[in-house]
């Protein structure tokens, strides 16, 4: 298990859980990542933050610490 911070590019994994209960977990629920959503991560920025990902249909970016929030089973 990893976060979605630490995935390379072009890899992908399923969402297992959001760490904490506040607004910014309950916004990364409200935008899909929700446990066993198939997320890729499809490039990241020049200085690593953002990071942009695809899910659910469509493209979001994440700063990096929020995508350190979402725990991944990423393939073996």
């Amino acid at each position: 298990m990893t976060t979605l911070d630490r995935l390379k590019t072009g890899t992908s994994g399923a969402v297992v859980s959001i760490d904490g209960d506040d607004a910014i977990a309950r916004r990364l629920n409200d935008l899909g990542f929700w446990p066993g959503t198939h997320v890729e991560l499809v490039r990241k920025a020049p200085l690593g933050d953002p990071i942009e990902f695809s899910l659910r249909g469509y493209r979001l970016a994440l700063r990096k610490q929020e995508a350190r929030r979402v725990m991944i089973e990423a393939p073996t």
